[in-house]
């Protein structure tokens, strides 16, 4: 007798996410924020393991890389504390 009404209590009951589609977008774009720093972060190296590179400290990879993906998580967690359910 119990479980059929577990089963139907499970019937009623509707699935509801706890994030909207306004936060799964956020966290789209926060990802792929940070993937675009880690791709400005890349490179760098050299082919010879006797030969110094100082390309590996440039600007792009040092300052803004890391800001950028700074930005990303701060996306991140925007999406994360945005509330779906809010009316205008």
């Amino acid at each position: 007798m119990g479980e059929q009404k577990r089963k139907e209590v499970a019937k009623q009951q509707k699935v509801e996410f706890i994030f909207g589609k306004k936060n799964y977008q956020w966290m789209l774009i926060g990802l792929g924020v940070i993937a675009l720093g880690f791709i400005l972060m890349s490179g760098g190296g050299s082919d010879d393991p006797n030969v110094f590179n100082p390309e590996i400290y440039s600007w792009r990879r040092i300052r803004l890389a890391p800001a950028i993906i700074l930005i990303g998580f701060g996306i991140e967690v925007y999406a994360i504390l945005l509330n779906p359910n809010k009316k205008k």
